[in-house]
């Protein structure tokens, strides 16, 4: 079973970064696609963006555009979310998963973790 543990979320003034990691727990590790998530209080989760594992292209919803970035570290078995120029919309809980076959629905979800953008 692949656990996927989430770090790096905390507290922000806005216009400011954060990169969050999310690192699966077993040695040897591929899938699809990775993912991230969030869904902030009161609102349905919604996509952020993905990567592909195996060619690192990347997807991203609108309002994230050329403000978030994706990364991977293969060798690691862990994805990064690079975030800048936060805004207090930003807020929410993030979530990582993994996508194992390319199908359409997500197989691993991790713990998430807390990001607040302060105004």
């Amino acid at each position: 079973q692949v656990q996927l543990v989430e770090s790096g979320g905390g507290l922000v003034q806005t216009g400011g970064s954060l990169r969050l990691s999310c690192a699966a727990s077993v040695r040897t590790f591929s899938c699809w696609r990775m993912g991230w998530f969030r869904q902030a209080p009161g609102k349905e989760r919604e996509f952020v963006g993905s990567i592909r594992w195996s060619v690192s292209s990347t997807y991203y919803e609108d309002s994230v555009k050329g403000r978030f970035t994706i990364s991977k570290d293969n060798a690691n078995n862990t994805v990064y979310l690079q975030m800048n120029r936060l805004r207090p919309e930003d807020t929410a809980v993030y979530y990582c998963a993994a996508d194992v076959i390319g199908g359409e629905s997500w197989d691993y979800w991790g713990q998430g973790t807390q990001v607040t953008v302060s105004s």
